[in-house]
């Protein structure tokens, strides 16, 4: 069955969501995290492109981007994946295939959605229950938004500032994330391989 041709614009956000095969571990320790997040400065720069929040789970990986071109949007991802990949493949002395398939990418279209979707994105940690404290997860963009720490990989989020005018941005955005979505369950599913 062929492959559904994606949707890509000129401008556009988009949530992308990468799985390992089967399920399978990517990250198994600090170097691994920090080497994807290297490579994934490395071509968010090359690509013109944003990252605004992103989530590096064990077997997954979750960016919240916008792209200037369309047709960056591949080329990042293909680099990304595939540069990873190798340095996977040698690091573990692994053969076969490390990722399950294409990623999914869905178009970001309205900005109520944006934060939300960068909301569930930087959960998926508490969601998962690695961490009983989101603080406690350092390998996602949680913790420039909620306690302002730098960082030379994010640009952020275009809503962030407004969403809590008048506020304590960091205290706003900890308690904004941290307010359960009856949602959340449905979202995991269907996002589910």
């Amino acid at each position: 069955m062929p492959t559904a041709k994606r949707q890509v614009y000129d401008n556009a956000i988009y949530h992308i969501v990468q799985r390992g095969n089967n399920r399978q571990r990517i990250f198994f320790d600090d170097k691994d995290h920090e080497k994807f997040l290297l490579l994934l400065k490395d071509y968010t720069n090359e690509y013109a492109s944003e990252l605004y929040n992103y989530c590096l789970m064990e077997n997954h990986i979750h960016l919240l981007l916008k792209v200037f071109e369309a047709k960056s949007l591949a080329k990042l991802m293909q680099g990304l994946v595939q540069s990873y990949r190798f340095y996977y493949k040698k690091t573990y002395k692994y053969t076969g295939y490390l990722y399950h398939g294409r990623y999914k990418s869905k178009i970001v279209e309205n900005d109520e959605y944006l934060l939300e979707c960068a909301r569930y994105i930087e959960t998926n940690p508490l969601r998962a229950k690695i961490v009983e404290k989101l603080r406690d997860y350092k390998w996602s963009s949680y913790s420039f938004y909620a306690y302002g720490k730098p960082s030379e990989l994010i640009t952020p989020n275009p809503l962030y500032e407004s969403f809590c005018e008048g506020k304590d941005h960091l205290k706003a955005y900890r308690e904004y994330v941290l307010m359960p979505r009856m949602y959340e369950q449905i979202i995991d599913k269907s996002l589910r391989v």
